[in-house]
């Protein structure tokens, strides 16, 4: 499913968290130790089985504490056999060694997706791809809420780079400038020509 795994690590003190594992956890994991990073923290930006699906295996293997939305917490527990789960809210600042990594709730591909924003880039999960946004038509989605998580994601500076769930693009970043003027979902003008464009009906 050409899914991203990210790792987020601080140059000072070594600590990396790890963003969405799925499914080759050991392979991120070894890449994490030949950086001499210590992942110490998991973090979730929505709980479909393919952001999570290796997610008892990295926890198992780094003692992270898992950081995921309130809302969708009791889906990220039941994947576990123990550990410490964090519900998140949106605003929290996530500490990662010296650096600071913000929640930003962005509700719509599922009622607790959650981006990330990091050192001059934001991680997007299933929210915002290049070019397209997530999928509105499973259960707990919401085409509505998703216009308005894209609004918010688009008023971060145009230089921020996207770094999405997803390989589903000719180049695996973009930036928030490019895509409010490039995607076809993100660039529309309001919430009808978005329904229209990404649901094919209007309100």
């Amino acid at each position: 499913m050409q899914n991203f795994n990210y790792l987020v690590g601080c140059g000072g003190t070594r600590r990396a968290a790890l963003v969405d594992p799925a499914w080759e956890v050991e392979r991120v994991l070894e890449q994490a130790a030949g950086a001499g990073l210590d992942v110490t923290d998991i973090l979730i930006t929505h709980t479909h089985p393919d952001h999570i699906e290796g997610l008892a295996r990295a926890q198992r293997a780094t003692g992270a504490s898992v950081h995921v939305h309130r809302l969708e917490a009791a889906r990220a527990r039941a994947r576990l056999d123990d550990g410490p789960v964090r519900e998140i809210e949106d605003g929290d600042v996530i500490p990662v060694g010296d650096l600071s990594i913000r929640a930003i709730h962005t509700p719509g591909h599922t009622s607790g997706a959650t981006c990330y924003l990091v050192p001059g880039g934001v991680i997007t999960g299933d929210t915002l791809f290049i070019g397209r946004c997530g999928r509105v038509d499973f259960p707990g989605s919401d085409p509505v809420a998703m216009f308005s998580s894209l609004r918010r994601l688009a008023a971060l500076p145009d230089d921020t780079v996207v770094y999405p769930g997803h390989n589903y693009a000719r180049r695996p970043t973009s930036t928030i400038g490019r895509e409010k003027t490039e995607n076809v979902h993100m660039s529309a003008p309001d919430l009808e020509e978005f329904l229209r464009r990404r649901l094919g009906v209007v309100s």
